[in-house]
């Protein structure tokens, strides 16, 4: 017999599944519009629509309070919001951008997403450090098996050789998009969080201006398909695939939603295979799966860590 969860479980499943998918995407896209735009040219154009559509999404979904209506969640941040907010938005997605972009220009995009999805390891250090969540003798021990990983995808790529350099701009991009989540995770607790995603795309816009004349010569000399390439990343993974994360998040634990991320790099894999024929080398396929390893040691929690997550998952579900 069906409960009346079920429905709500698969539609958060598929929402999860849907995040997987466009954000492992992306690092086939960036791959391939590599050519066509520098990574500041496509990181600026890529916050641009995404902030757009972003934007829209929230105007069309604001509803007007009705009379002897109880009033919603506060719908504009206060003064100690906007440090870190800016904090998420230049990390997360200025620098975050930046980095992959650039490092894209050196590493397959299978390796890429490999390197980069170390971020769950440093999301748990810096929590445990910045929010006082501790260190788990698990933690330590994935964190340990996740650094042998990324010392040998550091040993090679795709062509037999390693990029030093795409190398440390993943690890960067990977600490950028960690630092950038435990700053953002209190603003949840106070703001919608479709409208932060928002406005830390578009802080992350910003950063960007400064690429603007190169973004406008490139899109004067580049296809017509990379263009289209570029649209999907802001319209997609940007501003679909952060919506879909959000309506899972908010029907599931943040612990099982964070493990879903560790498909990313194996569904990256196969796209790149796919449309770009690209393969990462053994030494990268194997440190990936060393990286992944550790990350599923890491997410080995006690008990008491289980009961400390679903007390926090009510009184965030209360906040709501």
């Amino acid at each position: 017999m069906t409960t009346p969860m079920e429905p709500k479980r698969l539609l958060a499943t598929g929402a999860a599944a849907v995040t997987v998918v466009l954000w492992a995407s992306a690092f086939v896209a960036i791959r391939h519009v590599g050519s066509d735009f520098s990574a500041g040219a496509l990181s600026l154009a890529r916050l641009l629509v995404g902030s757009v559509l972003l934007g829209a999404f929230l105007l069309l979904g604001r509803r007007p309070q009705q009379a002897g209506q109880q009033p919603g969640p506060r719908q504009w941040p206060g003064r100690r919001d906007w440090a870190p907010l800016l904090a998420c938005g230049l990390l997360w997605f200025g620098v975050y951008n930046l980095a992959l972009n650039e490092a894209e220009r050196r590493l397959d995009a299978g390796t890429a997403a490999m390197l980069v999805h170390i971020a769950p390891l440093l999301i748990a250090l810096l929590a445990g450090l910045a929010l006082g969540e501790g260190f788990p003798k698990q933690l330590v021990i994935g964190s340990l098996v996740a650094f042998a990983g990324v010392l040998l995808i550091g040993t090679s790529t795709s062509t037999g050789r390693a990029e030093t350099w795409g190398v440390v701009l993943c690890v960067a991009a990977a600490i950028s998009y960690a630092v950038g989540v435990v700053t953002q995770k209190p603003l949840l607790s106070r703001l919608p969080a479709a409208q932060v995603t928002w406005l830390a795309c578009t802080i992350g816009a910003v950063v960007c201006l400064p690429f603007a004349p190169a973004l406008i010569d490139e899109l004067r000399t580049a296809d017509a398909s990379a263009i289209w390439w570029v649209v999907y990343l802001g319209a997609f993974p940007t501003a679909l695939g952060f919506t879909t994360w959000a309506f899972a998040l908010r029907r599931t634990s943040a612990g099982r939603m964070g493990a879903t991320t560790y498909l990313v790099p194996v569904v990256a894999i196969g796209l790149a295979w796919l449309f770009l024929g690209e393969t990462p080398a053994g030494l990268a396929i194997a440190g990936g799966a060393l990286c992944l390893t550790g990350v599923a040691i890491s997410r080995r929690r006690g008990r008491s860590t289980e009961e400390l997550q679903s007390h926090e998952a009510k009184e965030e579900s209360a906040v709501r």
